[in-house]
């Protein structure tokens, strides 16, 4: 089974104090280190777990500069066999163009199977896979935690809303954006990685796609972003459990809350 796996480098924000950057659009980077996407990280061990299972290859692709390569050197130490950076240049870029620009080098791949994580860490959203899979023109599901192959077709373990799972069939070649805890990532030496650099990078640049101005406009603009304001902390109220109710029943009354 050929597999493709969408993956993305992202800053590390937890217990990180951040920063609005100069104009207002996103968050200072400069100081904050960087990691493959968690997300990422269980897609790109499930499509080696299925090639070490099926055969086949895997193929690792992310958008981004050098530093970028990192995040590719690290799956290809998990098991990918080859990587592909895509070089956007200066462009800016939203779900909808980063979606369209790894369905036109993807065409170019022989593959059974695309998978992506269900989200990115750095802005939460969770866009680039349903959209890669509509360009492409694929069968397509998310949040998926868990994958058996049968010839053509696969059954897939989908995590619902209130800790229901649900089990379907899809059709392949099919798209799959992975949930986390579907498996459990293999550790990367930093031996494995020296080893990887070995492996076939390519690397591909923005202009040399057949893609015209159009789509590389995004289709959604960030006008700012912005730290939520400080608020009071939290009110105790203590006493009788009936005059605490009452007491709650009047400050949500004030606060214009039907109760």
């Amino acid at each position: 089974m050929n597999i493709v796996v969408c993956i993305k480098r992202v800053p590390m924000t937890q217990e990180v104090d951040l920063e609005i950057d100069a104009d207002g659009r996103g968050v200072n980077r400069e100081p904050l280190a960087y990691v493959i996407n968690d997300w990422d990280n269980y897609a790109v061990e499930e499509a080696v777990l299925l090639k070490e299972e099926l055969g086949g290859d895997v193929t690792a692709i992310t958008i981004g500069g050098e530093e970028d390569e990192e995040i590719l050197r690290r799956a290809m130490a998990m098991g990918a066999d080859r990587s592909i950076r895509i070089d956007p240049g200066d462009r800016v870029m939203d779900s909808y163009v980063v979606s369209r620009v790894l369905a036109e080098v993807i065409k170019g791949i022989e593959y059974d199977l695309v998978l992506t994580g269900v989200q990115a860490d750095d802005d939460n959203c969770g866009l680039v896979g349903i959209m890669l899979a509509e360009h492409l023109g694929l069968a397509h599901a998310a949040v998926v935690t868990g994958f058996t192959a049968d010839g053509n077709q696969a059954t897939i373990k989908i995590e619902l809303e209130g800790g229901i799972n649900e089990v379907s069939k899809i059709r392949l070649p099919s798209l799959l954006s992975i949930q986390t805890g579907i498996n459990e990532p293999r550790y990367v030496s930093v031996i494995g990685i020296k080893k990887a650099k070995k492996k076939d990078l390519e690397v591909i640049e923005l202009g040399d796609l057949p893609l015209s101005d159009e789509d590389l406009s995004p289709r959604t603009i960030i006008e700012e972003v912005y730290l939520p304001p400080e608020t009071e902390g939290a009110q105790i109220i203590e006493g009788d459990p009936s005059k605490v109710a009452d007491e709650i029943i009047r400050i949500l009354t004030e606060k214009g809350v039907n109760v």
